[in-house]
């Protein structure tokens, strides 16, 4: 890592988006590198559940979706944790991703083919999942060893900020492809698009270095480079040991599973708004209010208190998920859904930071893999439940039901064990 310069930043600039850890070739080459690729992504985020409601008419089969990517992350997200601390995780990345580009060409040629099966899609569906529960865990463990410790909180938000960025963005592009052309014509272009974009991240991957895991100091099973069962035992070992972490980790699949709402947009999209190009701008609702709270989230590194922060954010996005679900013109729900996004930047951000600066090197591939199981797996889960609440009861319902839901069982929790509500970071930045 090189050296970055340290600045005290003054008025407008504090509540600024910390840029330095820009200033490591390393970082810059990954962080450029993610962001082309998951502006891409963005385009199979939206092209799937959109083929797959054309093909079945249905929001329950777009649910469906949420497992089929939910129950690879729950095995492959774990043991890519324990892969990620007992192999250089640059191979981890590399081996990953390949399979993650060969899944996206496989959706580029059932739409040429148009082969208009809907257990196809869900099999592609949970191909991109294994491959995304494989690198996500050496992905954001290599995060420390790439800028200093100090720049770790300012470098999470740049990661989150920058896909926020591309999920405003990629799903905006998007609904204009599928408003200009007939979805049988969009969807092989939105695939095309992701496929090529993706070619980036593997460069920025070609480009690291090798990144050995680092030997346990103790000489214990926790540094143990066998990625079996036992490591995977040892990493929830270590997590029954810290509270807050298990406590931040429980908060966020309230909020996921009861209040994700995506699933939920195709549907909503056609009876509320007409469809065409409003599918985009709800896709991408969430991501423009994390992209702007990101943009001023210069005071995230100066939080002390960062537990109660972390619950008023989850909290918050519950309620404006539920006022989002009672809102009956686009440009509300636009901007009631951007709030919800602005609160789930604070709050992942602060969750992802906290999990960095707690747990040693050795650790963090595992701890990383049960993180990807609860951030990736827990908007799948909520998937289901919002594609089966809509076709019971309606979207409304789906809605505000479980935004509502979200925020009340989120304060109950945080009350009854109250370690997180007292957590305070020993690493604020004072600039």
């Amino acid at each position: 890592m090189t050296g970055v310069k340290e600045a005290r930043p003054r008025g407008a600039h504090r509540w600024a988006i910390d840029l330095r850890p820009l200033g490591v070739p390393a970082y810059r080459r990954v962080w450029l590198g993610n962001g082309v690729a998951m502006f891409g992504f963005q385009f199979t985020a939206v092209a799937v559940p959109v083929e797959m409601f054309d093909l079945t008419g249905g929001s329950f089969w777009v649910g469906l979706l949420g497992i089929a990517g939910f129950l690879p992350l729950l095995v492959f997200g774990l043991w890519g944790g324990a892969v990620a601390d007992a192999r250089d995780r640059r191979r981890v990345l590399l081996a990953g991703g390949a399979l993650l580009w060969a899944s996206t060409l496989a959706l580029l040629l059932q739409s040429l083919l148009r082969v208009g099966s809907p257990l196809l899609l869900l099999a592609l569906v949970a191909v991109q999942s294994t491959a995304f529960a494989i690198t996500s865990p050496a992905r954001s463990a290599i995060l420390p060893r790439l800028v200093p410790v100090e720049l770790v909180p300012a470098a999470s938000t740049l990661n989150f900020t920058t896909f926020t960025a591309t999920s405003v963005f990629g799903p905006l592009t998007a609904g204009l492809i599928f408003a200009t052309w007939p979805t049988e014509a969009g969807l092989p272009i939105a695939y095309a698009v992701d496929a090529l974009l993706f070619t980036v991240s593997l460069w920025a991957t070609l480009r690291l270095p090798a990144m050995l895991p680092e030997p346990d100091p103790d000489g214990g099973g926790g540094g143990s480079r066998r990625a079996g069962l036992s490591s995977i035992v040892d990493g929830f070992r270590y997590l029954a040991t810290t509270p807050v972490l298990l406590l931040s980790f429980a908060i966020d699949l309230i909020a996921m599973i009861l209040a994700m709402p995506r699933a939920l947009f195709p549907e909503l999209a056609q009876e509320r708004f007409g469809g065409g190009a409003a599918v985009g701008w709800l896709y991408s609702a969430i991501a423009i209010g994390a992209m702007l709270g990101g943009l001023t989230s210069g005071w995230i590194g100066r939080v002390r208190r960062q537990g109660l922060v972390l619950v008023v954010a989850v909290v918050g996005w519950g309620v404006a998920i539920a006022l989002a679900g009672l809102a009956r013109q686009l440009w509300l729900v636009v901007l009631l859904l951007g709030l919800a996004g602005a609160a789930d930047l604070v709050s992942a951000t602060l969750r992802q930071s906290m999990l960095l600066v707690y747990a040693p090197d050795r650790m963090r591939g595992r701890l990383q893999g049960v993180n990807t199981v609860v951030v990736a797996g827990g908007p799948r889960l909520g998937d289901l439940r919002a594609g089966a609440t809509a076709a019971a009861f309606g979207t409304g319902v789906a809605m505000v039901g479980g935004g509502l839901a979200s925020a009340v069982l989120a304060v109950l929790l945080v009350v009854a064990f109250p370690a997180l509500l007292r957590y305070r970071s020993a690493t604020a930045a004072t600039r």
